[in-house]
């Protein structure tokens, strides 16, 4: 069984038990969430269930914890001048674990 879901402007595709990194969610640890599936598929006995629009699928996800992405460096200069900025960037990101895909 797998869906595909949206979170943070991106879609991720995800079966039961992944744990991935999305952008960061207003959520403490060990809170469980529901998001709609954009569509989702079973196999086994429900196979080919397909999920038209966000409708019929829900897939419950758990917070398992707050990090921060890799440091970037953002570097800018201007060629023949005495001129340059260096910054760096940590994006804040919430790792989530999928805990079920359920058909409505």
């Amino acid at each position: 069984m797998y869906a595909i879901i949206e979170t943070g402007g991106k879609q991720y595709w995800v079966v039961p038990g992944d744990t991935l990194k999305v952008e960061k969610l207003e959520a403490k640890e060990g809170t469980e969430l529901t998001l709609d599936a954009l569509w989702a598929a079973s196999e086994g006995q429900d196979a080919g269930k397909k999920a038209p629009a966000g409708q019929a699928a829900k897939v419950t996800i758990e917070v398992v914890r707050q990090v921060k992405g890799p440091k970037l460096i953002v570097f800018k200069k201007r060629p023949k001048k005495i001129w340059y900025r260096k910054r760096g960037h940590r994006q804040a990101l919430t790792e989530i674990r999928v805990k079920n895909i359920s058909f409505n």
